[in-house]
């Protein structure tokens, strides 16, 4: 989302917040021990949708974008889109929750994108007796609509989502055929970060190779799924004719950082400067406004060969 989703710029503080995060679940165990006990995992409607805690930005569209938003209570730190949403109290960081933090605000319900975490903490509020519905997370055009149909039949408005499933359908494969004339593909490289001089990049089963794909690229990287550090010699041998590279997400990287590394100097993307920077929550939120990011990345890539 990202994967980071959501998240993914802090996947290198993983350890350091699990360690942070030990005395919390310590606490928040003994938090959840004073709530009625009832596992509800396993739950596909709410009972009672009226107080809802959306965690992952793109459940928080999605819900937005079916008109339901009087059903959420609060959100989660991911969840910046429609600028509306930010007036909902935080319970915070998706993959950094605590049990009393999302529970402070008495939801009837919880709707989390999978990858929340961490584990802990979801498996105590799965414990709660408050419904806890989990939703797939599959970087793909199909995943998308796998996502509103589960959050519409989550919040009792299955008609709206099948409505709303069928339009961003339609959108995203207006999206995806834009690119579908080109015959050269731009090899792309998503770099999450660059810690001490090495690139972290992205590799398969990730958002940005999800993306990248449908925006009629080529992800550079091969051989490993998930976010890693490469060796100098791995990106060279990437050869990326393009950068890319999330916004408003992380440390940033400035550009004279970029490309004064080594390694990415030695690409062709290096020696073109070819780098595109796009909001992350926009670019890898696999939600209602992803046909919207396609469009725009494909137009980044190839200019006036996209066609409409």
């Amino acid at each position: 989302m990202v994967s980071f989703s959501r998240l993914a710029p802090v996947l290198s503080l993983a350890p350091v917040l699990r360690s942070a995060m030990g005395p919390a679940i310590g606490l928040s165990l003994a938090f959840v021990a004073l709530q009625p006990a009832g596992a509800t995992e396993g739950t596909a409607v709410f009972a009672d949708p009226s107080k809802i805690a959306a965690i992952g930005g793109s459940i928080t569209e999605i819900v937005y974008a079916l008109g339901e938003e009087k059903h959420l209570v609060a959100r989660d730190s991911t969840s910046r889109y429609p600028k509306a949403a930010l007036e909902l109290p935080d319970v915070g960081y998706m993959r950094a929750l605590s049990p009393e933090g999302v529970l402070s605000v008495n939801p009837t319900g919880i709707l989390a994108l999978h990858g929340s975490g961490p584990k802990e903490a979801v498996d105590v509020l799965k414990k709660t007796s408050v419904p806890f519905i989990e939703v797939p997370e599959h970087y793909s055009h199909e995943g998308i609509l796998e996502k509103v149909r589960i959050v519409g039949k989550a919040l009792g408005v299955d008609a709206k989502a099948e409505v709303l499933a069928k339009e961003l359908d339609a959108k995203l494969t207006a999206a995806e055929q834009q690119t579908a004339s080109i015959k050269q593909r731009k090899r792309i490289l998503f770099v999450l970060s660059i810690q001490g001089g090495k690139i972290l990049a992205a590799g398969s089963e990730t958002a940005a190779d999800g993306m990248v794909k449908l925006a009629g690229g080529v992800n550079a990287v091969e051989g490993f799924s998930g976010y890693k550090q490469m060796s100098d010699e791995a990106v060279i041998t990437a050869r990326p004719d393009v950068i890319l590279m999330m916004s408003n997400a992380g440390p940033p990287v400035s550009d004279d950082e970029l490309f004064g590394n080594p390694s990415i100097a030695s690409t062709p993307a290096g020696t073109a400067r070819k780098l595109i920077r796009i909001d992350g929550a926009y670019l890898l939120g696999f939600g209602p406004r992803t046909a919207d990011a396609i469009h725009d990345l494909a137009v980044s890539l190839y200019g006036g060969q996209v066609t409409d």
